[in-house]
């Protein structure tokens, strides 16, 4: 039988040209008035997902490792 993707996991992740994978970072959606703005900013953008957390992911997405 096909693998099927963890529909969960294939939303929040997605894969670089170079095969790192990309998220978004968390704790920005309230409580936003303790945080600085620096600190919001950099959580606009887009983090990669750290060396040891990798394999858990790619066992949800298949289709990308």
């Amino acid at each position: 039988m096909k693998m099927k993707t963890k529909k969960a996991a294939a939303k929040r992740f997605s894969f670089t040209g170079s095969g790192k994978i990309k998220m978004k970072k968390s704790l920005l959606r309230h409580i936003l008035t303790s945080k600085s703005p620096s600190r919001k900013r950099k959580m606009r953008k887009a983090g990669l997902v750290s060396d040891s957390d990798r394999k858990l992911v790619i066992a949800c997405l298949p289709y990308g490792s």
